[in-house]
């Protein structure tokens, strides 16, 4: 009944999209996880906000100055 020559036709797009979708997850194309940056120590972050104007001079120093006395 379900082996006669009417689903002959249709097997090979199953094929193809179990392909493609094996593709697309070996080779990270869909992005299913975030990316992430490599690891950043604090100052570094804390001079990417200064720079993009999120915090004060002031408290840039401030933060600074407290980083350096944890090291």
């Amino acid at each position: 009944m379900f082996f006669d020559h009417h689903f002959i036709g249709m097997h090979w797009i199953w094929w193809l999209i179990f392909i493609a979708i094996v593709l697309l997850v070996t080779f990270d194309i869909v992005p299913y996880r975030p990316k992430t940056e490599p690891n950043e120590d604090a100052l570094d972050i804390l001079k990417k906000r200064f720079a993009r104007g999120e915090i004060e001079r002031e408290e840039f120093e401030e933060r600074k100055k407290i980083l350096k006395l944890n090291k």
